[in-house]
């Protein structure tokens, strides 16, 4: 497949732009694969990539059900940041983040990643002290992060209220600056393309019915499109991974299913670079390049497998919105989506061998999943190929609930909706 340039850029122009290939092929299943992934969303696409590059592995499979990136991968407000406080997670964070900053060149895609930071809000002088733990934590572990003064916050989003009468007086915050945003469809299809550069059957409109077993192993999957027997069964299915788990035979795990909403604005003239966040509540906002303000704030707190909301939640968002920008009051919204996230008991992602034989579970991401992408399929990708977790996400197994070693991030127990 010819690689992306300026030169295939200026030369289709020349010739009306018909010499472009398409992206990725159209398979039909085969009956046998070294590995079936289920589930074409980021992370799905992601590992398929690094088993083929990092492992050599390349009779692989992804299951979609959908169409590629119809999934959470194309429901999030694109936010990438590594700024957190625990041993457990930042590693991870901060290797997805240096992924990341090289990931256009390396998947030859334009996955449009811009790192212009991202700023936690403080409104009372403990966030203030709690939030500079934060920072010096991630500047021990070697993580860019650094302390902003209310004048600093002026000279950097000069729309934000800083009055006295402010509703949330801001006393400061925290930047990360090679935090940032990158476009979701892009990193989906720039996943997608490089994998099937490599090998990897992309088997869209594939809906799993089931599973295969021989006894406690998992042998293969019944598909929409026809059984597929494969060696080694990976789910990566975000908010469906309770149902699909079910079809196994797998009743319980740690974690629940809520909607989570997100919003985009009529397109204005620039005014926010940045990546703003709510420390008086729950919202973060940032400005995309075709000039809406997208943002998003809490799950909907109930359980559900509906891709859509409701409008206390709108109402909440917006008024957080209104309080930190007023400017922003008569600004139309025009669109909003939900996503299906997968909430685990203490607000860290899963990524382990089992619960059956033959099988490798990747779930529980929260609100983290879209800028844990890459390193989420690095890491899968190292625990499928060695059956044994990477050294990055040697904490993120389903045994941590077991012996009671959990990633609290946030501090909030075993609670997932507060996640």
């Amino acid at each position: 497949m010819a690689e992306y340039s300026a030169f295939q850029v200026f030369k289709n122009g020349l010739t009306g732009n018909t010499g472009w290939k398409q992206a990725w092929r159209k398979p039909e299943p085969k009956q046998q694969y070294d590995v079936v992934i289920i589930g074409g969303g980021g992370h799905g696409l992601a590992t398929a990539y690094y088993l083929a590059v990092n492992h050599g592995i390349t009779n692989v499979a992804i299951c979609e059900k959908g169409w590629l990136g119809s999934g959470n991968i194309g429901r999030n407000t694109t936010i990438v940041r590594s700024n957190y406080l625990l041993n457990g997670n930042t590693p991870f964070y901060e290797h997805s983040m240096k992924l990341w900053e090289n990931l256009s060149h390396e998947l030859n895609y334009n996955v449009m990643f811009s790192q212009r930071g991202i700023i936690n809000l403080c409104h009372t002088p403990a966030q203030l002290d709690d939030t500079a733990r934060r920072g010096n934590s991630m500047r021990l572990m070697g993580v860019d992060a650094r302390m902003l003064t209310p004048r600093d916050l002026a000279r950097r989003v000069p729309g934000l209220d800083l009055s006295a009468s402010a509703r949330f007086p801001v006393l400061g915050g925290l930047v990360q600056p090679r935090a940032g945003t990158a476009r979701h469809d892009a990193v989906a299809w720039g996943y997608a393309r490089a994998a099937d550069r490599r090998g990897v059957d992309i088997l869209e409109n594939c809906e799993v019915t089931g599973f295969l077993r021989d006894g406690d192993k998992v042998t293969g999957v019944a598909t929409s499109r026809g059984e597929i027997r494969a060696r080694k069964i990976a789910v990566c299915v975000a908010g469906s991974t309770s149902h699909m788990m079910k079809l196994a035979g797998i009743e319980k795990l740690p974690i629940e299913s809520h909607v989570l909403q997100a919003f985009v604005s009529e397109a204005l003239k620039p005014f926010l670079d940045t990546v703003v966040t709510f420390g008086g509540g729950h919202l973060y906002i940032s400005q995309s390049d075709k000039g809406g303000l997208v943002f998003g704030g809490d799950i909907d707190g109930y359980n559900s497998y509906a891709q859509h909301g409701n409008l206390p939640v709108v109402e909440e968002v917006m008024s957080e919105t209104v309080a930190l920008f007023p400017a922003a009051a008569k600004v139309r919204l025009l669109r909003s989506w939900g996503g299906i996230m997968d909430m685990s008991m203490d607000g860290t992602p899963i990524i382990t061998t089992g619960p059956l034989t033959g099988m490798y579970l990747n779930c529980g991401w929260c609100y983290g999943g879209f800028k844990a992408t890459p390193a989420s399929g690095w890491c899968f990708a190292h625990t499928i190929a060695r059956d044994e977790p990477h050294e990055l996400s040697a904490a993120f197994t389903l045994d941590r609930f077991h012996r009671g070693y959990v990633i609290d991030e946030k501090g909030q127990g075993a609670t997932p909706w507060k996640h």
